[in-house]
């Protein structure tokens, strides 16, 4: 366990969106960070791809429409992550339970870290400022890049290293010793919180509700035909063709009779004809 914990805390470093080794947003945030790839690679860490995958899926439906606004986050999805995901695999492998732990972890611990470090930062900010003014590129350097990636990989490396290699056996004796009712409860609201992700993003995306018709299209086709969501992505591709076709299409044809216009008029402007 020392060395999946080690591992799962190394990754949610990787997936910060200041992670210098992942090129930040690039390869760390935007793809190590998100809860679809941390279930892959915990699955792969801790010996149980299916299971990781599952929670992975579980987990990013919940934060599908997490955004952040300046640097401002309801949630830290790296710590819900590794960590709440990581502890479900440790533990009792259910998606459900992920959800729990991710969502638990990431708007407490995972929040708290994350703008402490946030507001840390703005001493090595000033730190840097000084040495360009001074053209001291050794102190540029340090205070800009070596400094905050070792506090960023302290605090994210440690706090998910402690939760899952000593929270393991605490989540164990609390699940065996919750009632079934309250499994059950649990297991309920970790099925309704990816569909509430799914409608936050939904209501994003969908400016008006004629759109709505495609989206109750594809729920059927999965639903009753038993459609993979492969087969899906390919049919949607075709009709957002075909729509940007037929819309470009009424649009050069509006353009071309607004031309016709222009010049009959411009035909018969000269009344010596008449």
């Amino acid at each position: 366990m020392f060395l999946q914990a080690l591992l799962a805390g190394i990754f949610c470093y990787l997936g910060a969106v200041d992670a210098v080794p992942a090129f930040g947003v690039t390869g760390g945030y935007y793809i190590l960070g998100r809860p679809l790839v941390a279930g892959l690679v915990l699955g792969i860490i801790f010996g149980d791809i299916k299971a990781g995958v599952l929670c992975g899926l579980a987990v990013q439906g919940v934060f599908i429409a997490s955004m952040h606004t300046g640097g401002a986050s309801s949630s830290e999805i790296t710590y819900a992550s590794y960590g709440g995901i990581g502890l479900a695999l440790a533990t009792t492998k259910d998606p459900a339970i992920a959800v729990t732990l991710a969502l638990f972890i990431g708007q407490t611990f995972g929040l708290i870290f994350y703008n402490v470090k946030m507001a840390g930062f703005s001493y090595f900010n000033r730190k840097a400022e000084l040495a360009c003014k001074n053209f001291d590129k050794r102190s540029l350097v340090m205070n800009q890049i070596v400094y905050p990636q070792l506090i960023t990989a302290f605090i994210r490396i440690v706090p998910v290293f402690i939760a899952i290699y000593y929270g393991s056996g605490a989540v164990e004796k609390a699940v065996s010793y919750f009632p079934e009712i309250v499994t059950n409860i649990i297991t309920v609201l970790g099925g309704v919180l990816p569909a509430l992700g799914i409608g936050m993003l939904l209501n994003i995306l969908i400016q008006e509700k004629v759109e709505l018709i495609f989206f109750l299209f594809g729920f059927a086709l999965v639903s009753f035909t038993g459609l993979s969501t492969v087969g899906l992505v390919f049919i949607a591709l075709l009709i957002a063709y075909m729509m940007y076709y037929s819309s470009t299409n009424v649009q050069s044809m509006a353009s071309k009779s607004e031309d016709m216009v222009v010049v009959e008029g411009e035909l018969f402007e000269d009344e010596d004809l008449f």
